[in-house]
């Protein structure tokens, strides 16, 4: 790890630098652009009947929106109040009061008419909810009666046959922490969080590269670097305040760089609202866009890297960091080898981008003295994402952007608990403090006072589709637990989630508020337990930021849901329950004594127990990761890897669609137009010649379909790579292939090939068996592709 402190929030200039305005019209009048004040004032309407308690959360609790971490209106980047309207929009879930009975006990089908949304603004799950198989509405149950009925099952079954899932929504490492020993107690390891659907390919990447499973940087690295590259990441639209330490970057002198299909315009400028320059005038981010193909990464990366080894054969030393490589990195012959193997009339098809665009880049890195590394989704969420990040380490380990100022490598997470969640242990593969292979199970089972499971558990993609197994298997999904999350809208054919839904015996919904999923029938019932937010836990918790750092978010006096308990004392009370003559090692008294053993299981945690109020932090493993270029792996140094080009599966006169997000949190939706771009939620973004090569017209209507599904949207022309498209997500979901996983890390694929009719034409040869014609050959040339791979 590294010796290196943090050393603590740094101050913004004072005076303005009209060289880097979006325009000299102040407010930004008449551009597409979010409106903050509008919107702050009407969160203060939402939240006008609990407006101190909103004002309380604010300034005392830690962000449960992104992980930038920020905690009261403070962090450890920039001196000054930092506050952003997606932490404003999750205000709502906090301060809101319980659903009324009437509501809450109406007719299911009265439910189901509404969307998440509107299910979301009924009010907070206020006790215990039950509806058997045949009911056409949801039971009242006691705490005692909910619990029992759920443990009973539990103990009828096979461990095997029993899942967890936890989302990141407000969750803390506590909650983390107590899932992952419960799960294990109960004898199963199937449980599975959020981070598998978003960034599971960045910590199986980061570990075979350089032997961590985190940011290697701070986000301090960001300001002074020579070159801040985004890769796949919209940070200004999904962290926004970000943008405030991008602010500073700029005045500091850094080159940002974008790396993606669509040129963002949130990316392309800002206005920071706690920035009084920026919000009159806003300010300019990027100073570059390369807009790569879909999934063209690996290829523009390659490009970069044989520039390289053609300017080292020009002039030794030009643009590889021998020094470090022969230091502190493996496997630099055979990757030079692999990279000068490369076509680049290949690179150019594969990355959409010209051999001069990819030299420029090379030589602008190779220019640099220090770079940091960002990425998120875009890189991420493919069949093929842990090559992606590790040839983004490849890029870091030949230019030494690793262990020191100014330098790293950062996956930016979009949720405030996702970091820690791995770290407790709440995923297949983990346990508090490390993963399964290669742990000293018997020191976690000396912590915890019982013996664990040995056997492989599943990912949550795959857990749902065990609820399609025969009975009699042993694997057959038969109780699914999940703390928050929604999968008939964050995964791919929401069609066939339904149906692995529904296929399980009883399903366990613990959440804050009700949404589409808890809705759906089970073969014997759907049980709901209502759980407090993390500003309402007794005794406080903690959450792990983007950048290690471990905050404390203390209990806030306000209103409460009467019978809402804290998550983690839900896990602990169930399990105790199913073996109550072993109830003493999974009963903790309060949040300071789980705190306490956490600190015993993870030893990167060690400290987490002296956390007990307002703005108590520390930071895991130092300043950097990699001090000095000496990665934790087993001979102290990073491992270059030669990565293959995947095939981006796009025939002909197809398209290739990829996700995104608009004025949302997660799948939760805040507005159904864009503020970036005034796009609707099902317009779909098209380069204009891609447009007119096809006869469609922007604002007509379209068909976009693949073997997977069918998405009927509004044609809107934007600056985007042709040949590619971008739909919103999970509106797109249907498009996207079930059971299609990265073989790494386990994410599901969020991208596909598609064809797009105008709308006219698509209903007009609907029923000549020319759609199901066109999917054949779809199907059939991808198929072609995937014997070509194998060859």
């Amino acid at each position: 790890m590294g010796r290196t402190k943090h050393t603590g929030p740094i101050k913004l200039p004072s005076l303005p630098n009209s060289k880097l305005w979006v325009s000299k019209i102040p407010f930004g009048l008449g551009k597409v652009k979010p409106h903050h004040i509008r919107d702050t004032l009407k969160v203060m309407a939402d939240n006008r009947d609990n407006l101190p308690y909103a004002l309380r959360i604010l300034t005392q609790g830690v962000c449960d929106g992104c992980a930038l971490g920020v905690s009261g209106l403070h962090d450890q980047t920039l001196a000054g109040p930092h506050v952003c309207t997606t932490r404003l929009n999750l205000l709502r879930l906090n301060t809101m009061p319980a659903i009324k009975p009437a509501v809450l006990h109406a007719d299911i089908d009265e439910l189901r008419r509404m969307d998440s949304t509107a299910l979301r603004k009924l009010g907070r799950l206020p006790y215990p909810l039950i509806r058997r198989k045949g009911e056409r509405s949801f039971s009242r149950l006691s705490w005692d009666e909910a619990l029992g009925l759920i443990a009973a099952r539990i103990r009828a079954i096979d461990p095997k046959q029993l899942a967890f899932y936890l989302t990141a929504r407000g969750i803390t490492n506590e909650s983390y922490y107590a899932a992952a020993k419960a799960a294990r107690f109960l004898g199963t390891n199937n449980i599975d969080n959020a981070s598998r659907i978003c960034h599971s390919p960045s910590k199986t990447a980061l570990k075979r590269s350089i032997g961590i499973g985190a940011s290697s940087c701070n986000y301090k690295d960001w300001i002074g670097t020579d070159v801040l590259v985004f890769w796949g990441s919209v940070a200004a639209n999904n962290q926004p305040v970000s943008t405030k330490y991008m602010y500073a970057a700029k005045r500091k002198g850094t080159r940002i760089i974008v790396i993606n299909p669509y040129r963002e315009p949130a990316m392309d400028g800002y206005w920071v609202p706690s920035i009084p320059e920026s919000a009159l005038f806003g300010t300019k981010l990027a100073d570059d866009f390369y807009q790569v193909n879909i999934g063209g990464d690996i290829a523009f990366m390659h490009g970069v890297m044989k520039h390289w080894f053609d300017m080292e054969a020009a002039k030794p030393g030009s643009a590889i960091d021998h020094a470090f490589v022969r230091e502190h990195a493996n496997g630099f012959d055979a990757l030079r080898t692999h990279v000068l193997a490369q076509d680049w009339a290949q690179l150019e098809r594969s990355s959409g981008l010209s051999r001069a665009r990819m030299t420029e880049f090379s030589e602008l890195l190779a220019a640099a003295k220090s770079g940091v590394f960002v990425w998120s989704m875009g890189l991420t969420q493919h069949r093929f994402g842990s090559d992606n990040i590790s040839q983004v380490a490849n890029l870091a380990l030949l230019r030494g952007f690793l262990g020191r100022e100014h330098c790293g490598l950062m996956p930016i997470r979009g949720h405030s608990g996702v970091q820690g969640s791995g770290e407790m242990g709440a995923d297949p593969f983990s346990l508090p403090g490390g993963e399964f292979k290669g742990m000293d199970i018997a020191r976690m089972e000396a912590i915890w006072g019982f013996q664990l499971p040995r056997w492989q558990g599943d990912i949550v993609g795959v857990t749902l589709e065990n609820a399609l197994l025969p009975d009699e298997h042993e694997r057959k999904l038969k109780l699914f637990y999940t703390s928050g999350g929604n999968f008939l809208e964050t995964m791919p054919e929401p069609d066939f989630v339904r149906s692995c839904l529904e296929a399980v015996d009883i399903r366990v919904h613990q959440d804050i508020v009700l949404n589409t999923s808890t809705l759906a029938d089970a073969r014997e019932a759907v049980i709901v337990l209502p759980a407090m937010t993390r500003y309402e836990q007794p005794g406080g918790g903690t959450s792990t930021s983007t950048e290690r750092m471990v905050y404390f978010s203390p209990e806030i006096e306000g209103p409460r849901i009467a019978e809402a308990r804290a998550e983690w004392q839900i896990y602990c009370d169930l399990a105790a329950r199913v073996y109550p003559a072993r109830a003493k090692s999974i009963t903790f008294k309060s949040a300071n004594a789980l705190r306490a053993e956490i600190a015993l299981a993870a030893p990167n945690y060690d400290g987490i127990q002296f956390l007990k109020n307002k703005g108590d932090v520390f930071q895991w493993g130092g300043a950097w990761l990699c001090e000095g270029g000496i990665c934790p792996t087993k001979d102290g140094r990073g491992q270059l890897l030669p990565i293959e080009l995947p095939e981006l599966r796009k025939p002909d006169g197809h398209f290739y669609f990829t996700s995104r997000r608009g004025k949302q949190f997660n799948s939760m939706i805040y507005g159904g137009t864009d503020p970036f771009n005034a796009a609707s939620r099902y317009d779909v973004l098209m380069h204009p010649s891609d447009g007119l090569k096809h006869g469609i017209a922007e604002g007509e209507a379209v068909v976009l379909y693949n073997s997977s599904g069918t998405f009927h949207g509004r044609a809107k022309y934007a600056s985007i790579a042709e040949g590619n498209l971008e739909l919103y997500w999970p509106e797109c979901n249907a498009l996207l292939p079930k059971k299609v996983y990265e073989p790494h890390a386990g994410i599901p694929e969020y991208n596909a090939a598609v064809i797009m009719e105008r709308a006219e034409t698509y209903h007009s040869l609907k029923d000549t068996r020319y759609v199901e014609k066109r999917i054949a050959g779809l199907d059939h040339e991808l198929h072609e592709e995937d014997l070509q791979e194998v060859k």
